[in-house]
C-alpha cells in the first residue's frame, strides 16, 4: 500500500477548518483518504485487534468501556506502519501545529471500534487526564480518524461545545450529559478536537453497523506522553523511523527536548548536555 502521508500530495488550505478549531473547539476535514484507502485501514486495524490478544494486550477495558462490545486496540504504532503513516499526515500535523504550535509530542494513538450494543464511557476531557486545572489554554490535541460514517446512532464521540472553554472542574455543570452532541462526518474524514473539549464515546445503538475511530493524540513538548515510545515500540520499528519522527515520539536520551531554539539536539553521547 502506498504510504497515505504523501509528501507529494496538493496542498489544501485549511484556514476556515483552523479558525473554528481555535474558536469552537473542534473541526471536520472530509475527504482525507479515499474510500479504498480507508477499507485497507480497517482490514489492518483489525488485524492489529487480533495481533493484540494473541499478544496478551486485552482489546477489552472494563475501566473504560461497561461491555466487551467496545474493542481498543492500543499500541498502533508497533503495529504497522500504515499507522505510522497516519499519525504523521501532512494535513493532520498541520492542524496540530495550529493549535499547539510548531513543536508537540505523540503521546498516544490507539483505536476503538465500537460494535452494536457498545455503551458509552465516562465523561471527560484529555488534557484533564494530564495535567491539572486551571486549563487555560490548549496543551492537547486529538485527531480522530474516521474509518466509517460517523453519527449518533452507531456511536459518534459525544462533545459539548463550547467545553473547550471550562477552566476548572467547578465548570462542568451538573446537565452536562444533557449538553452532548454526536460528531457527524463521512468515512475518510478527520475530526480534529481541541484536548480541553469534554466528550465521550457514543453508544452504538445500530442492529448492524461497526463504528471504528483512530485517536491520535498530540501534546505540547513540555508534556511527558502516555505512553513510553521506548518500551512500546521493537528496536525494529524504531530504526525505520526517521529523526523527524524519532522527535515527536521522544526517543533518544534527550527525550522531549529534542529541539532547542529552533535547533535540532542530535542527541550526542552527553545528552546534549555541556
Amino acid at each position: 500500500m502506498a504510504t497515505l502521508a504523501r509528501a507529494d500530495a496538493p496542498p489544501r488550505d485549511l484556514c476556515a477548518e483552523k479558525q473554528q478549531l481555535a474558536e469552537e473547539g473542534f473541526c471536520v476535514v472530509p475527504d482525507v483518504l479515499p474510500l479504498g484507502e480507508v477499507a485497507e485501514v480497517v482490514r489492518r486495524l483489525y488485524r492489529a485487534a487480533e495481533a493484540s490478544e494473541r499478544n496478551g494486550v486485552a482489546t477489552y477495558m472494563p475501566i473504560l468501556d461497561p461491555n466487551a462490545a467496545n474493542v481498543r486496540v492500543f499500541y498502533l504504532l508497533e503495529h504497522d506502519e500504515v499507522f505510522r503513516d497516519l499519525i504523521r499526515h501532512p494535513l493532520a500535523v498541520e492542524l496540530v501545529q495550529a493549535l499547539l504550535g510548531q513543536e508537540f509530542l505523540i503521546s498516544n494513538f490507539t483505536a476503538n471500534i465500537a460494535r452494536p450494543g457498545s455503551g458509552s464511557m465516562f465523561l471527560h476531557s484529555d488534557q484533564s487526564l494530564v495535567v491539572p486545572e486551571p486549563w487555560l489554554e490548549p496543551w492537547a490535541i486529538n485527531i480522530i480518524w474516521c474509518l466509517s460514517d460517523v453519527h449518533f446512532e452507531n456511536g459518534g464521540t459525544l462533545h459539548i461545545k463550547g467545553s473547550h472553554r471550562w477552566r476548572t472542574r467547578a465548570d462542568v455543570p451538573d446537565n452536562a450529559q444533557d449538553l452532548l452532541q454526536s460528531f457527524v462526518a463521512p468515512a475518510g474524514s478527520i475530526v480534529a478536537m481541541d484536548g480541553r473539549m469534554w466528550h465521550t464515546s457514543g453508544a452504538n445503538i445500530t442492529k448492524d453497523e461497526e463504528r471504528p475511530l483512530l485517536f491520535g493524540y498530540y501534546t505540547k513538548p513540555f508534556l511527558r506522553p502516555q505512553v513510553n515510545w521506548n518500551v512500546a515500540l521493537s528496536h525494529e520499528t524504531q530504526a525505520s523511523l526517521d529523526e523527524r519522527m524519532q522527535i515527536w515520539l521522544g526517543l533518544g536520551l534527550t527525550a522531549n527536548t529534542g529541539i532547542v531554539d529552533g535547533h535540532v539536539n542530535r542527541q550526542s553521547g552527553n545528552g546534549g548536555r555541556s
